[in-house]
């Protein structure tokens, strides 16, 4: 009996019942090429290319969770610089000459609690549950009371970068130094009066008239003392540094805004009435932190009284503290447009991302792919053909010789 007929039937059968199975995880899976045998070529860019998506996926991933922390970081910036406007606008009402003593411990009052708010913005935590401004400590409270009752900063100055794109990273983690690194006074001296002086004298700084002198003393560590002397032709005054006279004169009588002199680059108005003997002391401006700034403002309005000297030593430490007000409003718009710079940065790199992204996307799809109606068309004639050929098969194997006895 032949049995090619029978042999040939069952090699065909497999052949369709294979190419079914093919068909079936194109239109089950979506692509053409899945195992390398099938076109080495085109699997190998269809790989190279998911992971080129992968990756830029996980760059998204990475972009996203780093612009929720530092819109965090924004957020608290703007809350910082309401609560330092805030205590602007106190200060000056205190210095405009009629605020009694006793509404100058209200204003004090004021400020205390703006320092705890400053303290609470310090200690804000992110949507993980990290503090903002640890640094890399961001499991521990960055803004701490000593015993003293001084806030400490117990996080630190490092800095995380995270990729967010082909060859750019970004940081990851803020720390204090917004909090920390506004300079005292205008920016280049703070000046204090003695605690001992008995006249309405006040020395205020009046704008930086040469730059290269003005950065050479507050680089530097040598404090210029302004000291006072009465004598029957008026008051006179004496500056020196590091032990010799450097400027000296007489206070002008005929100016009602006072006496200027240039010192260290800087002008300085001489106002008030200073005893004989007083003095005051220009020192290089340093950094001074936001929460001992506002302790300062504090102190000066809760123990403020009404004697002309002690007028004076208040409004003395109220000018100087506005002026740090001034130079930390300017710490913090340096540090929005430094985070603005690195949000832009982000969201510049995730449109670029998306982009290549889809792109190599469409290279995967290209080379991939199976065309859906195609396979879906070719299954049905598949298994048609099979079909048929199945019945047919079996009309076949039921024909006997028998038949025809």
């Amino acid at each position: 009996m032949d049995l090619s007929f029978f042999s040939s039937f069952g090699t065909s059968l497999a052949a369709q019942e294979a190419q079914i199975n093919t068909l079936q995880q194109q239109v089950t899976t979506g692509l053409s090429v899945q195992t390398p045998d099938q076109n080495p070529a085109a699997y190998e860019t269809g790989v190279l290319g998911m992971d080129q998506v992968n990756q830029l996926n996980n760059d998204n991933t990475t972009q996203a969770a780093i612009q929720v922390q530092l819109g965090s970081v924004s957020n608290s910036y703007t809350s910082m610089s309401n609560v330092l406007d805030n205590v602007q606008g106190i200060v000056q009402q205190a210095l405009n000459g009629t605020t009694s003593a006793q509404n100058m411990q209200a204003l004090g009052t004021q400020v205390q609690s703006a320092y705890q708010q400053l303290v609470s913005i310090g200690n804000a935590t992110a949507p993980n549950g990290t503090y903002l401004f640890g640094g890399s400590r961001g499991g521990l409270t960055p803004f701490q009371p000593d015993a003293n009752g001084n806030i400490v900063y117990f996080g630190d100055g490092a800095s995380s970068q995270a990729a967010i794109g082909q060859n750019m990273t970004a940081s990851t983690i803020a720390n204090g130094d917004a909090f920390l690194s506004g300079l005292s006074g205008d920016g280049v001296s703070n000046v204090t009066a003695t605690s001992t002086n008995t006249g309405s004298g006040q020395i205020l700084q009046q704008g930086v008239v040469n730059a290269a002198a003005a950065n050479t003393f507050q680089q530097g560590n040598a404090a210029i003392t302004v000291s006072f002397a009465n004598s029957g032709n008026g008051t006179t005054y004496t500056a020196t540094q590091n032990g010799s006279a450097i400027a000296s004169g007489a206070l002008s009588t005929s100016r009602t805004g006072g006496t200027t002199v240039q010192l260290g680059g800087v002008d300085y108005q001489i106002s008030g009435s200073p005893a004989n003997g007083d003095s005051f002391t220009i020192s290089p401006s340093r950094p001074q932190s936001a929460f001992a700034l506002l302790k300062t403002v504090y102190n000066a309005l809760s123990s403020a009284a009404t004697t002309p000297a002690q007028v004076a030593q208040t409004n003395q430490v109220l000018n100087q503290s506005l002026a740090g007000l001034a130079q930390y409003q300017q710490t913090l718009v340096n540090a929005q447009a430094q985070n603005g710079v690195t949000l832009q940065a982000i969201s510049a790199a995730a449109a670029g991302n998306s982009s290549q992204a889809t792109e190599a996307q469409t290279n995967v799809d290209n080379a991939t792919a199976a065309n859906m109606p195609m396979a879906i068309s070719n299954l049905d004639q598949t298994v048609t053909a099979l079909q048929a050929a199945m019945k047919t098969f079996g009309t076949v194997q039921n024909l006997s010789l028998f038949n025809y006895v």
